[in-house]
């Protein structure tokens, strides 16, 4: 009997299922990948790659080891064959310690689309498809957000979604808005509480499934019904 087709979901803390009030975890089938691996069940095998503090392509002086690019092409290899790709990160870069605006955001975001899409770590050593999602933006500034650099994000972290979903069209990836769907936790205004973890793990199993199907060919937009 042939393997189900793999998808890795690479993202930062909103992909490991931090609790942001208290440092601890979201149980596996709260966090959004859980619920993709349930929504696919029999259909996929889903593999969690979350990293508090992941960025897209940015070196942190204060977390190192974050740099989501320097990562991405060794979990590809070891996850090989990968037939879909889902990242979502970006919210690690609104950090004030790297001074970064949106395009720049967007354009890490989509270079690790172009080293996922450069590579030969999809089905028949081709490329993965590959789902971008912009993060949904920051929440109103907490106490735990001005602390984690967050304080004065909030605007930029809302102009990211049309520039990711043009980052997308021209990496050659489909497009899915987070923000559209969830918002930020107003606990500490950055994380994802489970309602939000669970209406976003349906969205992404969704648009993930239309991907394995074959329904939208990568390069041609946003997964249908995606905003």
């Amino acid at each position: 009997m042939p393997d189900l087709p793999t998808v890795v979901c690479y993202g930062d803390s909103n992909t490991h299922g931090a609790i942001g009030a208290t440092g601890l975890r979201y149980p596996r089938e709260e966090r959004w990948p859980g619920v993709v691996a349930r929504e696919l069940a029999g259909r996929a095998h889903v593999v969690e790659e979350g990293l508090n503090g992941r960025t897209t392509i940015w070196d942190d002086p204060f977390s190192p080891g974050r740099n989501g690019r320097d990562y991405l092409r060794p979990c590809l290899d070891s996850h090989a064959p990968v037939a879909v790709l889902v990242i979502m990160l970006g919210t690690n870069d609104l950090k004030s310690v790297l001074r970064l605006g949106p395009a720049e955001i967007a354009a890490g975001a989509g270079s690790l689309v172009d080293v996922a899409r450069e590579s030969a770590s999809g089905p028949d050593c081709g490329p993965p498809a590959v789902l971008l999602v912009a993060p949904p933006p920051l929440g109103p500034p907490t106490v735990s957000s001005e602390l984690w650099g967050f304080g004065a994000a909030r605007e930029t972290s809302r102009l990211l979604a049309p520039l990711y979903r043009e980052a997308a069209a021209q990496s050659g990836a489909a497009f899915l808005d987070a923000g559209a769907l969830v918002t930020a936790d107003p606990t500490d205004g950055v994380h994802l509480d489970p309602a939000a973890h669970a209406a976003l793990g349906r969205a992404i199993a969704e648009a993930v499934g239309d991907l394995l199907r074959g329904s939208d060919v990568p390069g041609r937009g946003s997964i249908p019904g995606a905003r």
